[in-house]
Order: structure tokens, then sequence, then C-alpha cells
């Protein structure tokens, strides 16, 4: 039975070492869905993720960011992707994606806390003060230093609506590394691209320099899965991302957030319009469903570089599934030309495979960002 355990892992190991061989050092890129309060469905499949890259690296210490080479988010995604990439000082993450997934889960209430607006307090809101005091601790060191975009481990992207120039804006470390004026508190960048319309009043946020200014709604609007947006990014990105020429360069892994919009529970008003959260879900499991339609064409010649992890068939609210639930499900991809499969493997199996490829090829090797502090150069009045 020794000998049996001792020859599996012989040839595990070969194996990792064949694999490197054989597909060479690809960029990992990382993309975590908005949608929903909970993030029940990407936060079981990042403890999931970090939980298997600590067993597979034998590494009690690895964290998701030293595998992979950027990571971005939308919404609550956004929350996930700042808590794991966020630098604690000494070069690490402030979280473990477990640790990051119960802070969410016990300050849920505080996060999307509910108040009653209007004249006759029937409009439902949730309070821009109480997610912000939750923000604003979690994503500071423990010597109070306020944390932004610059001071994060690994590349950090986040999308969000401006209402000024009626663009998407994409906050970066690339930019912020080049300019002040592209320098967001992280806090603020969160609450920028969780300022659902129907739920949060417009969120104004200034660069740390004051020079470049943002009214913000959700980037679920536009950019609800942010993948495509992420590997568009890293193929023009040629400061930190030189050896990428094309997406048989990349590895991408994109975590759903389970779909808002169900058919059955579409809300229709008396006129038979639909409601304005009806619209609100519809519109962001659109912009997700695309994008990994989109991603999937892309990938179409090796289908294993893009894997996506989605709760199909549940909601992402309270009554939906549990994270054991979530790893338990069978996998469904996207298939060339529109269409989804369901496939054998589970989503948890899905995750295992692709940690699998991460390890063999080894921890990422970008280095840090250089936080360049150059002189901002405004060439729009309002400083876009």
């Amino acid at each position: 039975m020794e000998l049996s355990h001792v020859t599996l892992e012989i040839f595990s190991k070969l194996e990792q070492k064949w694999l490197y061989q054989c597909e060479g050092k690809k960029t990992r890129v990382l993309s975590i869905d908005g949608g929903g309060t909970t993030g029940i469905v990407a936060g079981a499949a990042l403890v999931h993720l970090e939980d298997q890259i600590r067993a597979k690296s034998g590494d009690s210490n690895s964290r998701i960011i030293d595998f992979f080479d950027i990571i971005a988010g939308t919404g609550i995604g956004a929350l996930f992707a700042a808590m794991l990439s966020a630098d604690d000082g000494n070069g690490r993450p402030l979280f473990t994606a477990r640790d990051a997934v119960k802070l969410v889960a016990k300050n849920q209430s505080e996060l999307f806390k509910q108040k009653t607006t209007g004249f006759f307090r029937r409009r439902k809101r949730f309070s821009g003060k109480s997610i912000e005091k939750v923000l604003k601790e979690a994503l500071k060191r423990d010597d109070g230093k306020v944390l932004t975009l610059k001071n994060t481990c690994k590349p950090l992207l986040v999308p969000c609506f401006d209402l000024n120039s009626c663009a998407p804006f994409v906050f970066s470390r690339a930019d912020a590394s080049e300019s002040p004026s592209y320098d967001f508190e992280l806090w603020k960048v969160c609450r920028a691209t969780a300022a659902t319309p129907s739920l949060f009043k417009p969120f104004s946020l200034t660069s740390v320099d004051g020079k470049t200014s943002c009214l913000a709604v959700d980037g679920g609007l536009v950019m609800n899965n942010p993948a495509s947006a992420t590997v568009t990014h890293v193929l023009h990105n040629k400061r930190d991302f030189p050896s990428v020429n094309g997406v048989e360069d990349l590895i991408v892994l994109s975590l759903g957030n389970g779909p808002l919009s169900n058919p059955s529970q579409l809300k229709l008003r008396r006129n038979g319009d639909c409601s304005t959260s009806s619209l609100m879900s519809i519109v962001l499991d659109g912009v997700s469903e695309t994008v990994d339609q989109i991603l999937g064409n892309a990938f179409s010649w090796n289908r294993t570089d893009y894997v996506r992890i989605q709760a199909n068939g549940y909601a992402t609210e309270e009554v939906g599934p549990n994270m054991e639930q979530v790893m338990k499900e069978r996998g469904v991809e996207s298939l060339p030309f529109g269409g989804k499969r369901l496939l054998t493997e589970s989503n948890g199996q899905r995750i295992e495979s692709f940690v699998q490829r991460l390890v063999a090829s080894g921890k990422g090797s970008l280095p840090p960002s250089p936080c360049k502090e150059t002189t901002a150069v405004n060439l729009f009045p309002n400083g876009r």
C-alpha cells in the first residue's frame, strides 16, 4: 500500500513536469463576476481553489494570488478580488480566501443594510454609510494605512460606469502605477463598482491627487463578467505582460455568481412591463452570459485554457445553494456558435483540474508594480 502511494506521488510529479515542458509558462487570469449580495458561488469557488492550491503545492502558506498574474472583479466580485490582492505591507495579501468569504458573510447585514426612502417611505435602498464603514475597515492595514490601487500584490482590474462621461471606467493598477491621477483608494473602488442604481445612489470619488473624478454606478451594467475586459487588458499591457501575444498565451478561470433572473420569478407590472429589479437581473445575467459565449469562442481551439464556474439554475440570495452544493453541481460549458452543454465533471472537479495546471507551471513570476510617481497629464477638462 505504501509502495503504491509512493509510485502515485512519483508519477504525479512527472506529470506536472511534463505539463510544464509542453505548454510553457502561460499568463494566468482570474475573473470574478458581480451579481447578488452574498457572493456564495464565487466564495465557494475561491475557498475550494485556495484549498486545492495548498494541497497540490504542498505549501500551507500558498495563496490564490501566488498562482495568478492578474485578478479582476465586479460588484461583490471586486470586493473579493481586492481583499485577495491587497498588500499587507510585506508583499503578502491581507486575506486568505476563507477569511475573505467569512468577512463578507459576517458583515452581510451591514454591507447591504436596507433603508426606506421617499415621501411614503416605500422605496427600499441600501445604506451607503453602512457599506462604506465595512469597506474602509476591511481594506486598510493593521498600521492604519488606507490602501490604494497601487498597494496590491498583483495587477487588479475593477470596472464601473461613469455618469460624468457616460462611459465605462476601469480602475487598474497599471494606470495607478503610471500616475496618481488614476490611483484611487481601494475601498472607494469597491464602493463604486457596487453602486447598483436601483439599490444605491451613484457614488462620487476622486483620485488620490484629486485630478480625476468619477460619478460611478454599478460596473455590472456593462461588465458584470469582467473576464473579456481583463483578457483585452493583458493583451495590450506590454509593460506588465510582455510575453503575451494572443489568447494562446493565456489560461483563464472565470467565476460566476449564479443567475439572478429566473423565468418563474420575474416580476411583471399590471400592464405587463418588467419591474425595475427584474430588468436589472436580466441585464446583469445577459452581460455575463454574452462574455462567456465570446470567450468560449475565443478559446474554442483549446477549451482547457478557459474554465467557467457557474451555479446554473440557482439564485444567489439567501434561498440559494450552500458552498458544498455549488462545488458538487455539474459544470456547464458554452459551445461555439451558441448553446451550452452539461459536463460530467462537477464544478469542484473542474477547479481541481485547473489547479493541477497552475501548480505544474509554478508560482507567478510577475514582479510587483514599480509604483512610479509621475506627473499626470490631463487630456480632457474633467481629468478623464
